[in-house]
Order: structure tokens, then sequence, then C-alpha cells
């Protein structure tokens, strides 16, 4: 994918950049569904450069995960799409920083309204991939269910709660101004 059409870059590909002492570095943590299923593990951290912050989380299912039931994604036909599966290698899920929550003391990330099912029926991609907007699009969709997203990345696309960060460590500090991430 061409340089000036991507929005998302791995943090650990971007000389300078890191996560802010106010925020917690959830790589290598659990990732949980909302009754606490463990899904897998944060792989990386994803930022949009244009914005300088992480905005989404880039997690490798674990082995039980995978051995599940897949059931192919699929998008009603009158929409025009068609159904996939995922393929052998394809083991990771981005999933939007503001629609999780993170446990400091036991080092797990928990998804706040997204269950087993949802992750389950997700599309996933192989690992160090340039992850596409379309590709953004899909997977904001079907985390929230929301038909009418833009079809593009507007202006304001990471000004959604579903990408604001939870995890300043100290959100009562009065003098914080956004760093990096």
């Amino acid at each position: 994918m061409a340089d000036k059409e991507r929005n998302l870059y791995y943090l650990d590909d971007l000389p300078g950049y890191k996560v802010d002492s106010d925020y917690s570095d959830v790589r290598g943590w659990e990732l949980h569904d909302s009754t606490g299923r463990t899904i897998g593990k944060v792989d990386g951290l994803l930022a949009n450069k244009a914005t300088e912050r992480v905005v989404y989380l880039d997690v490798e299912v674990g082995d039980e995960f995978k051995k599940e039931s897949h059931e192919p994604y699929q998008v009603p036909a009158n929409e025009g799409a068609h159904e996939f599966i995922n393929k052998e290698g394809e083991n990771h899920l981005i999933v939007p920083i503001g629609m999780v929550d993170i446990d400091d003391d036991n080092k797990k990330v928990l998804a706040r309204n997204l269950d087993y099912k949802t992750f389950t029926s997700a599309r996933r991609f192989s690992a160090g991939i340039d992850i596409s907007p379309d590709y953004e699009q899909k997977m904001l969709r079907h985390y929230t269910n929301e038909k009418a997203l833009g079809r593009g990345h507007e202006d304001d696309f990471y000004g959604r709660p579903e990408f604001e960060n939870p995890w300043r460590r100290n959100p009562e500090d009065k003098n914080y101004k956004r760093s990096d991430c």
C-alpha cells in the first residue's frame, strides 16, 4: 500500500515514538472478552501519525481461540458482500483502544462490550501487514454494528469514542498534555 494511503503504523516501526509514561504499555498482556474469556495477547500497538496517538491494539489470537469452530463472517446478501473464511496464518485482530479497559494490577486488557462470538466472527489478518482503511471500516462496523459509517476516513474518523485512549494513569492531572501516544 502506498505510504500516502496508510493511516496506521506499528508503533515499533516509528523511530522516536513510544508509549508515554502516563500510559500503560499493554504489549504482551492478555485480551479478554466482556465475559472474561481469553482472546489472545496484545502483540503490538497501531498508531495514527496524523493524530500522533495509538488507536488500535494488534492482538494475536490464542491457540484455544483458533481451535474454536469459526463461522465465516457474513454480511447480508442484499449488501452485496461475500462471506470469507480466515486462512492459515491469519491470527491477528485489531481492536480500537476506546473499546477496552485495562487492569494494571493483573496486566490484562478487558473488552467492554465485545463477547467471544464477536471476536470469533471477526476477520483476521497475518502479522505485520499494512492495515487498510477498508479493513478498519469493516472491523469498526463489525464491533459497533453501526452500518452508517462513512465509506472513507473522514477528518474526524479517529475522533470517535472508540479511539479515545482510556489508559492514562492519572486522569486528574490538569497539567497533562497529549504526548506521542
